[in-house]
Protein backbone atom coordinates (compact mmCIF):
# COMPACT_ATOMS: atom_id res chain seq x y z
CA UNK A 1 0.00 0.00 0.00
CA UNK A 2 1.20 3.64 -0.70
CA UNK A 3 0.82 6.52 1.58
CA UNK A 4 0.20 10.21 1.42
CA UNK A 5 0.65 12.87 3.99
CA UNK A 6 -2.55 15.24 4.17
CA UNK A 7 -1.86 18.80 4.15
CA UNK A 8 0.91 20.84 6.77
CA UNK A 9 0.07 18.79 10.21
CA UNK A 10 1.31 15.42 8.62
CA UNK A 11 -1.72 13.28 8.76
CA UNK A 12 -0.11 9.91 6.70
CA UNK A 13 -2.75 8.00 5.19
CA UNK A 14 -2.99 4.96 2.74
CA UNK A 15 -3.37 6.40 -1.15
CA UNK A 16 -6.31 4.65 -1.57
CA UNK A 17 -9.07 4.75 1.85
CA UNK A 18 -12.68 3.33 1.82
CA UNK A 19 -15.63 6.05 1.27
CA UNK A 20 -18.98 4.49 2.97
CA UNK A 21 -21.50 5.78 1.24
CA UNK A 22 -22.41 2.60 0.03
CA UNK A 23 -22.29 1.14 3.26
CA UNK A 24 -25.06 3.65 4.91
CA UNK A 25 -28.12 1.84 3.04
CA UNK A 26 -28.14 4.13 -0.43
CA UNK A 27 -28.29 1.25 -1.90
CA UNK A 28 -29.37 -1.71 -0.22
CA UNK A 29 -29.82 -2.50 3.80
CA UNK A 30 -26.67 -1.63 5.89
CA UNK A 31 -24.85 -4.48 6.98
CA UNK A 32 -22.91 -3.50 9.99
CA UNK A 33 -21.62 -7.09 10.06
CA UNK A 34 -20.21 -6.81 6.61
CA UNK A 35 -19.29 -3.30 6.62
CA UNK A 36 -16.98 -4.49 10.28
CA UNK A 37 -15.27 -7.61 7.95
CA UNK A 38 -14.83 -4.79 5.21
CA UNK A 39 -13.00 -3.06 7.59
CA UNK A 40 -10.99 -5.58 9.10
CA UNK A 41 -9.89 -6.90 5.74
CA UNK A 42 -8.95 -3.38 4.48
CA UNK A 43 -7.11 -2.83 8.21
CA UNK A 44 -4.92 -6.18 7.16
CA UNK A 45 -4.12 -4.67 3.97
CA UNK A 46 -2.43 -1.41 4.88
CA UNK A 47 -5.71 0.74 4.74
CA UNK A 48 -5.78 3.76 6.86
CA UNK A 49 -8.14 5.97 5.65
CA UNK A 50 -12.12 5.84 6.11
CA UNK A 51 -14.00 8.21 4.56
CA UNK A 52 -17.82 9.13 6.20
CA UNK A 53 -20.36 12.09 6.52
CA UNK A 54 -22.77 12.33 9.50
CA UNK A 55 -25.83 12.43 6.86
CA UNK A 56 -24.84 9.01 5.49
CA UNK A 57 -27.90 7.16 7.10
CA UNK A 58 -28.79 10.12 9.14
CA UNK A 59 -25.38 9.22 11.21
CA UNK A 60 -25.88 5.65 11.34
CA UNK A 61 -23.27 5.36 9.27
CA UNK A 62 -20.34 7.02 11.86
CA UNK A 63 -22.09 4.79 14.53
CA UNK A 64 -21.26 1.31 12.10
CA UNK A 65 -17.87 2.84 11.72
CA UNK A 66 -17.03 3.64 15.04
CA UNK A 67 -17.94 -0.07 16.26
CA UNK A 68 -16.05 -1.09 12.99
CA UNK A 69 -12.93 0.77 13.86
CA UNK A 70 -12.99 0.18 17.86
CA UNK A 71 -9.63 -1.41 18.88
CA UNK A 72 -8.19 -0.10 15.92
CA UNK A 73 -8.81 3.96 16.53
CA UNK A 74 -5.35 4.15 16.77
CA UNK A 75 -4.48 3.07 13.47
CA UNK A 76 -6.74 4.76 10.94
CA UNK A 77 -7.27 8.17 10.14
CA UNK A 78 -11.12 8.89 10.27
CA UNK A 79 -12.32 11.79 7.98
CA UNK A 80 -16.05 12.78 8.30
CA UNK A 81 -17.86 16.21 7.76
CA UNK A 82 -20.81 17.94 8.04
CA UNK A 83 -23.43 21.61 6.02
CA UNK A 84 -25.66 19.69 5.02
CA UNK A 85 -28.92 18.19 7.00
CA UNK A 86 -32.16 16.62 6.62
CA UNK A 87 -35.43 19.15 6.63
CA UNK A 88 -37.22 17.04 9.56
CA UNK A 89 -36.04 13.89 11.53
CA UNK A 90 -35.17 11.03 9.19
CA UNK A 91 -35.37 12.59 6.16
CA UNK A 92 -33.33 12.81 3.42
CA UNK A 93 -30.35 15.56 3.77
CA UNK A 94 -31.48 18.55 1.69
CA UNK A 95 -31.12 21.40 3.85
CA UNK A 96 -27.28 23.50 3.56
CA UNK A 97 -26.32 24.83 6.76
CA UNK A 98 -23.14 26.31 7.22
CA UNK A 99 -23.96 27.89 10.21
CA UNK A 100 -20.89 28.15 12.64
CA UNK A 101 -23.31 27.12 15.48
CA UNK A 102 -25.24 24.23 13.29
CA UNK A 103 -20.93 22.87 12.56
CA UNK A 104 -20.12 22.81 15.68
CA UNK A 105 -23.34 21.33 17.21
CA UNK A 106 -22.99 18.99 13.92
CA UNK A 107 -19.35 18.29 15.05
CA UNK A 108 -19.97 17.29 18.39
CA UNK A 109 -22.88 14.74 17.46
CA UNK A 110 -20.21 13.24 15.10
CA UNK A 111 -17.71 12.74 17.49
CA UNK A 112 -20.28 10.88 19.84
CA UNK A 113 -21.72 8.25 17.11
CA UNK A 114 -17.53 7.46 16.09
CA UNK A 115 -16.79 7.17 20.00
CA UNK A 116 -13.31 7.73 21.21
CA UNK A 117 -12.25 11.18 21.41
CA UNK A 118 -11.11 12.95 18.78
CA UNK A 119 -12.17 13.27 14.84
CA UNK A 120 -8.93 13.16 13.16
CA UNK A 121 -10.64 15.41 9.90
CA UNK A 122 -13.79 16.85 9.86
CA UNK A 123 -14.51 18.95 7.05
CA UNK A 124 -17.25 21.09 5.08
CA UNK A 125 -19.53 18.52 3.02
CA UNK A 126 -20.91 21.21 1.46
CA UNK A 127 -20.67 25.18 0.87
CA UNK A 128 -23.69 27.03 2.12
CA UNK A 129 -24.28 29.85 -0.30
CA UNK A 130 -26.43 32.03 2.91
CA UNK A 131 -23.29 31.97 4.93
CA UNK A 132 -19.76 33.25 4.33
CA UNK A 133 -17.26 30.30 3.74
CA UNK A 134 -14.60 31.65 6.08
CA UNK A 135 -17.47 31.63 9.30
CA UNK A 136 -18.37 28.17 8.30
CA UNK A 137 -14.43 27.09 8.14
CA UNK A 138 -13.48 29.29 10.72
CA UNK A 139 -15.75 27.18 12.85
CA UNK A 140 -13.91 23.75 12.01
CA UNK A 141 -10.87 25.57 12.63
CA UNK A 142 -12.26 26.38 16.52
Amino acid sequence: MRYRTLGRDGLDVSAVGLGCLAMAGVYGPADAARFSELVEQGLRRGLTLIDTADFYGDGANEEMVGRAIAGHRDEVVVATRGGLRAERPGGPPKVLDGRPEYLRTACEASLRRLGGDHIDLYYLGRVDPGVPVEESVGALAA
